[in-house]
């Protein structure tokens, strides 16, 4: 078998919705991860954008198990001498209902410039309601 490596001209970009109501934050996180990589085609490059489009509605009704809504810790250095700040799952979810869903899904993605350039095609919307439906998304299973 010869290794299929993906040029840029076919490469084609699909778009995905995956509603997060009462869905397990690291579920969804997983399967988005994928699909923004594109493990999810049989064209996979590891070094190339070869991923799709992701849209996530209803962000604020994501869960987790176990007491992790109050012992899960998201930590921000501000760079300021005792800059560190801490928020609980609960308390980013009340603030930015979007952030623990953005936050694990970017630390999926690889960290670099092409994990950056996945990371945009990522769109996570508060409400069951979004801006993309003439890009026709297919609904995502998790």
């Amino acid at each position: 078998m010869k290794t299929i490596f993906a040029k840029e001209c076919e490469v084609k970009n699909d778009w995905y919705v995956i509603d997060a109501s009462g869905k397990t934050l690291g579920r969804v996180a997983a399967a988005a991860a994928a699909v923004l990589r594109g493990k999810n085609k049989p064209t996979f490059t590891p070094n190339y954008l070869c991923g799709d489009n992701v849209v996530i509605i209803n962000a604020e009704k994501i869960q987790v198990s176990g007491n992790k809504g109050s012992d899960k810790l998201y930590r921000h250095y501000t760079g300021f001498v005792h800059g560190l700040r801490e928020f609980s799952f609960d308390a980013l979810l009340a603030k930015h209902p979007e952030e623990p869903l953005r936050r694990t899904i970017t630390g999926m993605l690889p960290h670099g410039r092409l994990g950056r350039q996945m990371a945009k095609h990522l769109k996570i919307y508060v409400g069951a309601e979004h801006p993309h439906a003439t890009q026709n998304p297919k609904p995502l299973e998790v």
